[in-house]
């Protein structure tokens, strides 16, 4: 489907920390008890947790943590049981601190926790083909009723490196017409967008900025820095709060009345995280998503970021008008009353009307 983070299992080397002087102490033999450890966990699963030391050792207490985040602790050479539910998919660093006789002595690894859920490959059918202005570098795609906000970029042609115009518009999706449109100064990327409380959101690329704008006129009326230094990807909303992309395999819940952040998401399959996240939809309590460079589109859990599905849409790209600057597969709206996607791509000439197959 892209590009997976394939992530190893593997421990550091033992780290011996005295409480008083912080120095080394060497030839001790302390470490987690790897046997009890598997190489991959799923969310809400439990983890088992014990130290393997020497026989001469005597271990008072023990605390352990995940991400330096504490989780747990025991006496003397207890096990710890915790279970998962509360981390995100991805690699986790376990650190173990034990206390013998008034010095703390550290050890670490890692594990990895990713969706044990095989996604459903989906098959889909072409209702309609319609016009799509063959200049928009398509960044984001939603429907507002009848009408489609549709956000591009300044992408450059691949070939002729001519650049494109980032703007917020208003577009007829049988016709293509482009109805409304700001167009954005050159020095600004625009990225997705999204409708929420009657007000477009924009994100913009490097500009560590997003834009409100009024509905109606397309007027820009505020603009909110992102919670932390980012690129701006991909947009959505649950009718509440505001879910973003960077570009990784993270998605951020983010609160739209000052860009502050909720929480966060990895979105996993078996065999990895699943980086390059682009633009989102949200349908029915679901996210769909595009994967930069990926001519396919994503089904997964806002929860928690598990992939359910995926449906290829690889054989679009041949339909539309091959020339130099055609780029990849990007921009999913769903219309809620014929419960079909609209779907296009950077710099393509038409937009196709799709159901999924389920």
């Amino acid at each position: 489907m892209k590009k997976y983070k394939y992530l190893t299992f593997f421990t550091l080397s033992l780290l011996f920390i005295a409480c008083n002087d912080n120095k080394k102490i060497e030839n001790n033999s302390l470490s987690i008890d790897l046997s009890k450890l598997k190489q991959t966990y799923a969310l809400k699963e439990d983890v088992n947790l014990q130290l393997k030391s020497d026989a001469g050792n005597e271990i008072d207490s023990v605390q352990y943590f995940i991400n330096d985040k504490k989780i747990g602790s025991v006496k003397a050479n207890a096990l710890l049981t915790y279970n998962l539910a509360n981390e995100k998919h991805g690699l986790q660093n376990i650190k173990a601190i034990a206390y013998s006789q008034g010095k703390a002595y550290e050890t670490t690894t890692k594990i990895d926790v990713l969706s044990h859920v095989q996604p459903a490959v989906y098959s889909y059918t072409i209702v309609n083909t319609y016009p799509h202005d063959i200049k928009a570098y398509t960044q984001g795609l939603e429907f507002y009723g009848d009408i489609l906000i549709e956000s591009t970029g300044n992408g450059e042609g691949k070939s002729t490196g001519t650049k494109g115009k980032s703007s917020i518009r208003k577009v007829n999706a049988k016709t293509g017409e482009v109805i409304k449109i700001n167009e954005l100064d050159d020095a600004i990327f625009g990225e997705g967008a999204t409708v929420l409380n009657n007000k477009i959101y924009q994100l913009t690329y490097l500009n560590n900025e997003a834009y409100v704008y009024n509905l109606e006129s397309l007027q820009k009326e505020k603009t909110f820095p992102y919670f932390q230094k980012m690129q701006g990807w991909g947009l959505t909303n649950d009718g509440t709060n505001l879910y973003m992309t960077d570009g990784s395999d993270r998605v951020y819940k983010v609160n739209p009345t000052d860009f502050s952040l909720i929480d966060y998401i990895v979105v996993s399959i078996p065999k990895g995280t699943v980086a390059n996240v682009n633009e989102l939809e949200w349908v029915n309590g679901e996210i769909y998503a595009n994967f930069y460079t990926q001519d396919a589109i994503g089904i997964f859990s806002p929860i928690d970021g598990t992939v359910n599905g995926v449906v290829d849409l690889s054989d679009l790209k041949s339909k539309v008008t091959q020339h130099p600057d055609l780029d990849v597969l990007n921009g999913i709206a769903y219309n809620k009353k014929t419960g079909t996607f609209f779907v296009t791509g950077k710099n393509w000439d038409k937009m196709f009307e799709i159901r999924i197959n389920k």
